[in-house]
């Protein structure tokens, strides 16, 4: 990605609040959430849970996953952008994580839920 994703909280102002002339206030009390909370989730300092997703996809006829979406595709771009330390991992090579050896083996594989 090569621009800065936009932060779920500034959809929710721009998008929302401000075309539908709700305040912050009357928004988190909407969503059964306290008006810190949503006010850290607009000012970019705090981040769309699961649970939050499913309240504003209830409170604005959205999915979920749009909202879980806007929060990965942002922290995502952080995480690649704030931080050169990620690219010093050294790279298995191909030909070990694709071997028979891997396949057969049920210790090295990781408990499926």
């Amino acid at each position: 990605m090569k621009r800065q994703p936009t932060h779920p909280g500034t959809i929710i102002k721009e998008d929302y609040l401000e075309p539908l002339s709700i305040t912050i206030t009357n928004m988190a009390k909407i969503l059964g959430i306290s008006r810190k909370t949503l006010s850290k989730i607009i000012n970019k300092k705090g981040a769309i849970t699961p649970d939050m997703a499913l309240r504003l996809s209830r409170a604005f006829n959205t999915s979920s996953l749009f909202w879980l979406n806007l929060q990965r595709n942002y922290d995502l771009w952080l995480a690649e952008n704030s931080s050169q330390e990620w690219k010093t991992v050294k790279q298995i090579p191909i030909h070990l994580l694709h071997s028979d050896n891997s396949k057969n083996s049920d210790r090295d594989r990781a408990p499926h839920h």
